[in-house]
């Protein structure tokens, strides 16, 4: 073992730097020659080759499959230094991007050098979850950090996600700095919103804003039904736009009554929302059985992938929500699908949707396939950093 304060050694097997030279940041235990199992989770490791030559400096965790995670390719300190830095960064980034605005996605994990680190900014709060063992080893860091580039009145820890377990880790929710309100009202892309900081994933949905942008032109004349809609932001993007009429559903009562707040405040009451099951509504919908007659749908359901084993039947619920949505859309009607798990690769969600449209007996025009916003930015070497799939369908 290393002296206290030395990065731990560890060696890949023959054959297995290939990805890592290629840019992959991860390095998965039965890649390793030897596991350290006495190391404590989120050590600092040097990664190296099977003929012992460096290849960077990162996280190692004994407890997970994804053992060593890359923090930097050239020799440095890892301190709140460092964090600043890569922060700093990714700020400067999204100022490019979304220019104006104050309320986005700060730093999305490996793509902005921080495995394990998501952090999203709601003007003068930020929502900070931390993924893995060795971001959960450097808080103090990352904290600091956060606080000499932004001054934040509240930093909100939300260590709830269920993947921490699989890096070992224990799920907790609480403030690490200042206050934290019961809502926080942000203004992204025009529009305002009540956002729960406490609520599903990080509060709001930062990975659609490009695609609401994208659709704009396309909401005018059109009676939208938006599923899964969370607190409205879809929704309220089509009522600005021009939509006749707009019908948010969500099984969640709560963002429903987000959803309703933000319409109040964005002056769009018109726009209605419910709580309901959106596979019996589309059901309902398709046998008639509604008043509103869609000619636009937005279906963007939660991730039904926890897991890799849970693939084949996920993109089978995946199918059967696209096809019922195509079923109730006549000629020039358009569907903007979307799925949200890294696990589903772009040719599965085309592949689904190509049997989706088959199931309903429509013809369909594919209009654009797009993905997540640019301030979740993918590794051109790490395709698990690319999860969200989009596409604009029309009926033909």
């Amino acid at each position: 073992m290393p002296t206290e304060g030395e990065p731990l050694g560890l060696r890949l097997k023959h054959g297995e730097e290939y990805r890592i030279l290629g840019g992959h940041p991860w390095a998965f235990s039965n890649e390793l020659q030897e596991v350290p199992r006495d190391a404590a989770p989120g050590s600092l490791a040097v990664l190296q080759s099977s003929g012992g030559k460096p290849l960077g400096l990162g996280f190692f965790n004994p407890k997970s499959l994804i053992s060593f995670r890359m923090l930097t390719r050239a020799p440095r300190r890892i301190d709140a230094e460092f964090f600043h830095e890569r922060l700093r960064e990714a700020l400067r980034l999204r100022a490019r991007l979304y220019p104006g605005e104050d309320s986005f996605r700060l730093c999305f994990g490996e793509s902005d050098g921080l495995p394990g680190l998501v952090v999203d900014k709601y003007g003068e709060y930020l929502s900070l979850q931390v993924l893995s063992a060795g971001m959960e080893s450097r808080l103090d860091d990352i904290r600091e950090a956060l606080l000499r580039l932004l001054s934040p009145k509240g930093i909100l820890l939300r260590n709830d996600h269920p993947s921490r377990a699989l890096e070992g880790l224990g799920g907790e929710s609480r403030t690490l700095h200042g206050e934290i309100p019961v809502k926080v009202q942000i203004v992204r892309d025009g529009l305002k919103y009540q956002v729960d900081l406490r609520g599903q994933k990080t509060g709001f949905y930062f990975d659609q804003c490009d695609n609401r942008a994208f659709l704009a032109p396309a909401f005018k004349g059109r009676t939208v039904l938006d599923l899964y809609c969370f607190t409205g932001a879809f929704s309220l993007s089509a009522a600005r736009q021009g939509a006749l009429r707009v019908l948010g559903l969500d099984s969640s009562e709560s963002a429903i009554e987000l959803a309703r707040e933000n319409a109040r405040l964005n002056g769009h009451e018109a726009c209605e929302f419910d709580a309901a099951d959106a596979a019996q509504v589309l059901e309902s919908f398709a046998g008639g059985e509604q008043t509103i007659v869609p000619d636009f749908i937005l279906l963007d359901p939660p991730s039904f992938v926890p897991s890799k084993k849970n693939l084949p039947s996920a993109l089978r619920a995946y199918l059967r929500l696209n096809a019922s949505a195509l079923r109730c859309l006549k000629p020039g009607g358009l569907l903007a699908s979307s799925t949200c798990s890294h696990h589903v690769s772009r040719q599965d969600f085309l592949s689904m949707l190509r049997g989706a449209a088959a199931k309903a007996g429509r013809a369909c025009r594919v209009l654009a396939v797009r993905g997540q916003a640019q301030d979740h930015p993918m590794l051109l070497a790490m395709p698990e950093t690319e999860y969200l799939h989009f596409a604009l369908l029309e009926v033909l």
